[in-house]
C-alpha cells in the first residue's frame, strides 16, 4: 500500500487508479456538459425556428438592420482562437510550455476583440432604439412583430456571449496555471477540457452568425 502510494503522480487525485483514468473521466464529464449546453442551445434555436417560419418577411428584413461585415470579421476571429487553442494543447502535449502560454494569451486577445465588436453593435443598435420586446422604439422597420426578431436576437447572441466571458474566465485561470508549471505532456487535462468548451462556443457563432445575419 505504501508503495502504491508512492508512485502515484501528485496530480493524480486519490480515487483514480491512474493518469490515463482521471483524464478519461473528466473529458467524459466534459461531454456530458458539453452535451447539456447542445440542448439548451438546441431550445433558443427551436424559437428562432418556430418564429421564423411564422414570419418569414420580417426576419428578411430585420436581418437587413444587422452588420454583417462585422458579423463576419467576428467569425473570423472566432475561428482563429479555436486555431490557438488547439495549438495550445498541441504546445502542452509537446512539453512546450511557453508556446502554450502564448497561444493561451492569443486566444484570450481575440476573445477580447470579439466581445468589444459585439459591444459597439449593441451599442449602435441602443442608440437607434432596437431593445428587445416591450422597449423596442426603432421606427426604421415597419412591421408590428420586429420587437420579436431582435428579442430573439438579443438572447441567441446574448446568451453566446455570456459563453464567452466565462471561457475568457477559464483560459486566464488555465493561463495562471501555465505560468506556475503546473502543465506538462504528463499532465495537461484542464487545458483540454477548457479547449473543448471553446471549441463549442465558437461552433455556436457559426451557427448564429448564418441564421441571424445572412438570412434571404
Amino acid at each position: 500500500m505504501a508503495n502504491h502510494s508512492t508512485s502515484h503522480p501528485t496530480h493524480v487525485q486519490h480515487h483514480f487508479v491512474d493518469a490515463d483514468q482521471q483524464f478519461d473521466s473528466a473529458k467524459m464529464g466534459m461531454w456530458v456538459f458539453l452535451v447539456n449546453e447542445i440542448l439548451f442551445f438546441g431550445g433558443l434555436f427551436c424559437a428562432y425556428i418556430v418564429y421564423r417560419s411564422w414570419y418569414p418577411e420580417l426576419f428578411t428584413e430585420a436581418a437587413l438592420e444587422l452588420n454583417t461585415f462585422w458579423g463576419a470579421v467576428n467569425t473570423v476571429v472566432l475561428i482563429g482562437s479555436s486555431l490557438t487553442v488547439a495549438m495550445a494543447i498541441r504546445s502542452v502535449q509537446k512539453d512546450q510550455i511557453k508556446g502554450l502560454k502564448i497561444n493561451l494569451l492569443i486566444t484570450i486577445a481575440l476573445a477580447i476583440v470579439f466581445m468589444v465588436i459585439k459591444g459597439f453593435e449593441y451599442s449602435h443598435k441602443f442608440h437607434l432604439g432596437i431593445f428587445p420586446g416591450e422597449f423596442y422604439t426603432f421606427e426604421g422597420l415597419e412591421h408590428a412583430k420586429a420587437p420579436i426578431f431582435f428579442s430573439i436576437y438579443y438572447m441567441l447572441t446574448g446568451v453566446h456571449a455570456l459563453h464567452v466571458l466565462i471561457g475568457i474566465g477559464l483560459i486566464y485561470w488555465i493561463y495562471r496555471r501555465a505560468v506556475r508549471g503546473d502543465f506538462s505532456s504528463e499532465y495537461y487535462t484542464p487545458v483540454e477540457i477548457t479547449g473543448l468548451y471553446w471549441h463549442l462556443v465558437d461552433l455556436i457563432w457559426i451557427f448564429l452568425f448564418p441564421l441571424l445575419y445572412l438570412i434571404e
